[in-house]
C-alpha cells in the first residue's frame, strides 16, 4: 500500500477516536459545551479534508477534479444513483430481516445527544446530514478509493475502502449493522467510478443519513424538507471546496476513472 494512503488510514482512525471522544465528553452537558463540541466536531472534519489534500498534494497539486468534485452526466448519475439505493435498501432490509435485528439501534449521534432541544436538532442536522457526507466521501471515496485504485484495481479498491469505512463506525452501532455499512462503502467507490463524480455519492450519503434521523426525530412533513435541504447544503459544501480547489466546472473524463 503507498505510504500516504496508509497514513491516510490510520488518520482516519486517529480522527474516529478523537470524534468519538468529543461526543462522550459533550453528552449530557449543557448548551454551552454541546456547542463547543460540534465546533471540534466541524473542525475535525475540515481536518479530514485537509489531510486529503495535504497527502495528494506530495504528488503535485490536486485540482477538484483529483478527488471527484467534477459535474457528473445527470442522466446516467440519477440512474445509477437510484439503482445503488434500491439495491442496497433490499439488501439491508433482508440483512435486517434474516438476523432479526432492530433497525432502530445505533444510530450514532443520536443515541448520544439525545434528540431533545433545538440546538441537538441543529447540530444533529448539520454534523450528521451535510458535513459528513461531504466530508466522508471526499476522503474516503475521493482519496482513498482512488488512491488503492491505481495501486490494486477497482474491485479490491472498492472492497478495501468499504472494509476501513465500517471499520470506523465500530463502536457507533452494533456489530450486526456495522456489517452493513461494507456493502453502502462499497458501492459508493462503484458510483464515484461509473459516474466519473463525487456529486452523486455526496447526494446518496445525506439522503441516506436524512431519513433515519427524521426517523430518530419523529418528524413526518418535515423529512422530505430534510432530505432535500441537506442533500443541496452537502452539495454546494462540496461546490465551495471545488471552487476553493481551483476548478469549478471540471467534467468528468472516460480516461480519469479507468
Amino acid at each position: 500500500m503507498p505510504w500516504a494512503t496508509a497514513v491516510a488510514c490510520i488518520g482516519v482512525f486517529g480522527l474516529a477516536l478523537a470524534g468519538r471522544a468529543v461526543v462522550t465528553a459533550v453528552a449530557g452537558e449543557g448548551d454551552a459545551v454541546l456547542l463547543g463540541g460540534a465546533i471540534v466536531l466541524i473542525l475535525l472534519s475540515i481536518i479530514s479534508i485537509a489531510m486529503a489534500v495535504l497527502l495528494a498534494s506530495m504528488h503535485g497539486r490536486p485540482t477538484a477534479a483529483d478527488f471527484g468534485l467534477r459535474r457528473p452526466p445527470i442522466g446516467r448519475a440519477i440512474a445509477l444513483t437510484l439503482v445503488m439505493w434500491i439495491t442496497l435498501t433490499v439488501l439491508g432490509v433482508l440483512w435486517i430481516s434474516a438476523l432479526r435485528l432492530d433497525g432502530e439501534q445505533g444510530r450514532a449521534l443520536t443515541d448520544r445527544l439525545g434528540t431533545d432541544g433545538t440546538l441537538t436538532v441543529v447540530i444533529l442536522i448539520v454534523v450528521l446530514t451535510v458535513i459528513a457526507p461531504i466530508e466522508e466521501e471526499f476522503l474516503f471515496r475521493g482519496y482513498i478509493f482512488r488512491a488503492l485504485r491505481n495501486w490494486r484495481g477497482v474491485w479490491p479498491a472498492a472492497g478495501m475502502t468499504g472494509v476501513l469505512f465500517a471499520a470506523t463506525h465500530v463502536g457507533w452501532v452494533p456489530i450486526a449493522l456495522v456489517i452493513l455499512i461494507i456493502p453502502f462503502g462499497f458501492g459508493l467507490c462503484l458510483l464515484y467510478y461509473w459516474t466519473g463524480s463525487l456529486y452523486p455519492g455526496v447526494a446518496f450519503h445525506a439522503f441516506n443519513n436524512s431519513i433515519p434521523l427524521a426517523a430518530a426525530l419523529n418528524w413526518t412533513w418535515q423529512t422530505p424538507l430534510l432530505v432535500v435541504g441537506s442533500t443541496m447544503a452537502a452539495l454546494t459544501l462540496g461546490r465551495l471546496i471545488a471552487a476553493a480547489l481551483g476548478d469549478r466546472h471540471a467534467t468528468p473524463e472516460a480516461s480519469s476513472t479507468r
